[in-house]
């Protein structure tokens, strides 16, 4: 059975930082593409960043020069370190990934975390 648990969430100040991880069972996040979503209340679940299988990375705009997707395979976890974080970033954050074998970058995933919350106060 797979398992992605998310962890590192929290009440944070603009300006600060946080580092969201991600942990697996049941699958080996090395060779698999990867991502972090989010999902604010009253809105769409949005990409904010994912990795290919290859470690090439892609960001939302929103994001770009302030978070980092990173993996550790050797813990089988993957972060998501968030720096300068601002109001509108609070949200849900989810973890997800899919197959061995998918594209770099697919447009759906198969496997996801139960989610963890981002508040960023003013």
């Amino acid at each position: 059975q797979v398992q992605l648990v998310e962890s590192g969430g929290g009440l944070v100040q603009a300006g600060g930082s946080l580092r969201l991880s991600c942990a697996a069972s049941g699958i080996f996040f090395s060779s698999r593409p990867i991502a972090w979503y989010r999902q604010a209340p009253g809105k769409q679940r949005e990409l904010v960043a994912a990795m290919s299988a290859g470690d090439s990375t892609k960001y939302a705009d929103s994001v770009k020069g302030r978070f980092t997707i990173s993996r550790d395979n050797a813990k089988n976890t993957v972060y998501l370190q968030m720096s300068s974080l601002k109001p509108v970033d609070t949200a849900v954050y989810y973890c997800a990934s899919t197959f061995m074998g998918s594209s770099d970058f697919p447009p759906n995933y198969d496997y996801w975390g139960q989610g963890t919350q981002v508040t960023v106060s003013l």
